[in-house]
C-alpha cells in the first residue's frame, strides 16, 4: 500500500466517523447514513444494519450492562463485540481503549476498574472525542482519560496500561503489524488484550474480503484468522487465540482476540 493510498484510507475513515460523532451530537444532522446512530454498527447506513444477517452490534451488551450511561455514548456504540465481556476486567487496573469513538467501552471499563483504575480512550477524531469527553462528563467518570492519537503510533508510554481492549477498530488501519507492535509495548509485562474485530477465514483473499465490503465498512481492511494469530506471534505475544462470534458477511466474522504480554522476556 503506497503512502497516498494508506493517507486517503486514513482520511476516509476519518471523515466517516466524524459524521457519525455529529449524527449523535446533532440529531437534526443528516450524516449520510455514514455508521449513523441508529444503525448500532461501525458498518453502513441503519437501512444496511437492518437487513444484515444479525448485524454486527444486535445484542453487543448484557441487559442492564449500559444503565446510567449518557444516551449519546450509547448510540455512538459502532462496534462489532462486546470486548469487556472477554476481558476480564479488575478492580485498580489501567485499561485502554483503541479507537474509543463515543466512549461507550471506556466509560464501562472505568466502572469495572474503580476509582482506583484508570480507563483511556485513543481516538484520531476530534468530533469523536469532543463527543467523548461530554459524555464522561455527563456520566460523572473521573478516572477516564480521552487522548487524540492514532492506533499505530498510541500516545501513552511503555509499559503503561495493563489491558488493551478495543471494538472493531483494527481491522479500519492502514497498518496492522504498528497497531499490533503498539499494542505490546504500552502494556506491561504480564499484560493482556481482549479485543473484537472482523475477521476473515483463512481462504477469502484480499480480493473476496474487497468485494464483501467496503474499507471503512470494516470489512475489506480485515485480516485473515491466521494473519492475525501470525501478526500477535510477530508482535511478541503468546498465548493467542481468535474465535469467531458470529458471521457478518459470507467468509467473514465477528470475533474475540486474545492475547498476553510475556511476564519476562
Amino acid at each position: 500500500m503506497t503512502e497516498s493510498t494508506s493517507t486517503a484510507l486514513r482520511e476516509e475513515v476519518r471523515t466517516r466517523y466524524a459524521a457519525a460523532a455529529r449524527a449523535v451530537a446533532e440529531p437534526a444532522t443528516d450524516a449520510a447514513g455514514c455508521c449513523g446512530p441508529a444503525a448500532g454498527s461501525c458498518c453502513g447506513t441503519a437501512a444496511d444494519a437492518a437487513d444484515a444477517v444479525g448485524g454486527f452490534s444486535q445484542g453487543l451488551y448484557r441487559e442492564g450492562e449500559t444503565d446510567g450511561l449518557p444516551a449519546e455514548a450509547v448510540l455512538a456504540s459502532l462496534g462489532c463485540g462486546n470486548p469487556l465481556a472477554v476481558a476480564d476486567l479488575r478492580d485498580g487496573e489501567r485499561v485502554l481503549d483503541l479507537g474509543s469513538g463515543g466512549g461507550i467501552d471506556v466509560l464501562l471499563s472505568a466502572r469495572r476498574v474503580g476509582p482506583a483504575g484508570l480507563a483511556y480512550g485513543v481516538d484520531m477524531t476530534d468530533e469523536m472525542l469532543a463527543l467523548a469527553r461530554a459524555n464522561a462528563a455527563k456520566a460523572g467518570a473521573g478516572n477516564v482519560e480521552f487522548l487524540k492519537g492514532e492506533i499505530e503510533a498510541i500516545p501513552l508510554p511503555d509499559a503503561s496500561v495493563d489491558v488493551v481492549i478495543s471494538n472493531c477498530v483494527i481491522n479500519l488501519s492502514v497498518d496492522k503489524p504498528a497497531v499490533l507492535a503498539e499494542m505490546y509495548r504500552v502494556l506491561v509485562p504480564g499484560g493482556r488484550i481482549g479485543i473484537s474485530d472482523i475477521v476473515a477465514e483463512d481462504h477469502m483473499a484480499p480480493a473476496d474480503r474487497a468485494a464483501a465490503g467496503s474499507y471503512v465498512g470494516c470489512i475489506a481492511g480485515a485480516l485473515s484468522r491466521t494473519e492475525y494469530l501470525d501478526g500477535l506471534a510477530a508482535a511478541g505475544f503468546t498465548g493467542t487465540s481468535v474465535t469467531f462470534t458470529h458471521e457478518a458477511a459470507p467468509g467473514m466474522h465477528s470475533a474475540i482476540i486474545r492475547a498476553l504480554k510475556p511476564a519476562s522476556s
